[in-house]
């Protein structure tokens, strides 16, 4: 089945054709600046690395995808033999609350229920849900599946997901703890057990989703058990720029002494906080790397403290499984950045966890593999979330009612 996965944010649109075949990208693409005379469309085709990048007027999602498809589906340019090669979109929504906890057909009732769920996650819902009006627009024909960050978590026990505050907001508001990455924690569950060949029952992992944006998943039978974003992208691991686990007070202590609103507060969080906000120089990992090498108390300190909460959750979430079979490295950093996953893991060796330096400097630049040197696996995987969302579109249009892939 030839899928079109398309991740659609706010000014721009990410897309890659695969054929679920061979599991392997036909193109891979952006559009961005949409919204403005100048967007950019840039394709990259893997059969021949044949390199396209075009500017001009893009207004809208609609727009943007009228693009693409006029782009993947060009006879001498594309991917597809004719624009019939198609088989269906697979879309990526960040958030479908208690709603939707499978990938699911899209319908007029499922974009209603993905629009409800704007409240809870309004910088990505409606831009997601502007990409797949704009595609079932241009593919009325052709069946479109949105693949949800959140659902991989839907198995999350309810001592995993509660918050300890009054109980009526959670039934009033639905104040509790929904995670996300879900589609790359999802791969990584499946990977992991392919790299040790076998089996996702009887597994536990954790997963660690390292970008600009990071979280860490307890997966235990290939099921999600607990994972460290919350309500919202915010909780947990130090990000890029958000301040990940805090003490709630300091939040209301902040807006007090500075005269702050809600809004501001907002913004100090997501924007201005985790490393960046520690380093005072960037958020970018390599960056900072590069800092510390010349000498920078601010970047060391950004990155003792990034890496000491990615031990701590390791840690805590080899309690909540009773032991661990592997920890997985994935995403930007995760992937690329040796002497963070060795720092991340300095003294674990109690919990089986031993680094082979010479495996792990090895493993940059895309390479998959392992890099243990005791009982536990220490594994970089190679993110993998648009993979998943193409072989949970073929899944859903296949009929399979045994459950999330790779579950």
């Amino acid at each position: 089945m030839k899928v079109l996965v398309v991740n659609s944010g706010s000014s721009s649109v990410k897309y890659q054709v695969i054929d679920t075949r061979d599991e392997a990208p036909l193109v891979i693409g952006v559009v961005e600046r949409i919204g403005s005379g100048g967007a950019i469309l840039s394709q990259e085709r893997m059969s021949d690395g044949v390199r396209i990048k075009e500017s001009g007027s893009i207004l809208d999602h609609r727009d943007a995808i009228k693009a693409i498809l006029d782009l993947v589906r060009d006879a001498e340019r594309g991917a597809l033999g004719s624009p019939d090669d198609l088989d269906a979109v697979g879309h990526r929504v960040v958030h479908g609350g208690e709603s939707f906890t499978q990938s699911v057909v899209i319908d007029e009732v499922v974009e209603e229920g993905i629009r409800e769920c704007i409240d809870l996650a309004p910088l990505h819902n409606p831009h997601n849900l502007a990409g797949i009006r704009g595609a079932r627009q241009a593919l009325p024909e052709t069946n479109h599946v949105a693949v949800f960050d959140t659902a991989f978590h839907a198995s999350l026990p309810p001592q995993a997901f509660h918050y300890a505050l009054p109980y009526a907001l959670y039934r009033r508001h639905r104040i509790r703890r929904y995670g996300f990455h879900g589609t790359s924690h999802r791969h990584v569950a499946r990977r992991s057990a392919q790299l040790l060949s076998r089996e996702m029952d009887g597994l536990r992992v954790v997963s660690l989703h390292l970008g600009n944006g990071a979280s860490a998943c307890a997966i235990r039978d290939g099921h999600s058990v607990d994972t460290s974003m919350g309500f919202t992208p915010l909780e947990g691991l130090v990000m890029g720029s958000r301040s990940g686990d805090l003490d709630p007070a300091v939040v209301l202590h902040v807006m007090a002494r500075e005269e702050l609103s809600a809004a501001d507060a907002g913004a100090m969080l997501n924007k201005h906080s985790g490393l960046l906000g520690l380093s005072g120089v960037s958020g970018d990992m390599r960056d900072l790397l590069e800092e510390e090498g010349d000498g920078s108390e601010r970047a060391r300190l950004a990155l003792d403290v990034y890496t000491y909460r990615i031990r701590k959750y390791i840690g805590s979430y080899a309690a909540v499984l009773g032991g661990l079979d592997a920890v997985a490295f994935t995403g930007g950093i995760g992937e690329n950045a040796p002497s963070i996953r060795a720092r991340a893991l300095q003294d674990l060796g109690f919990l089986g966890m031993e680094v082979d330096d010479g495996a792990n400097d090895a493993l940059t630049g895309g390479e998959e593999g392992e890099f243990g040197a005791g009982p536990v696996s220490l594994q970089v995987i190679r993110s993998g979330e648009e993979l998943t969302i193409a072989r949970e579109t073929e899944r859903v249009l296949n009929g399979d009612a045994q459950g999330q892939e790779g579950v």
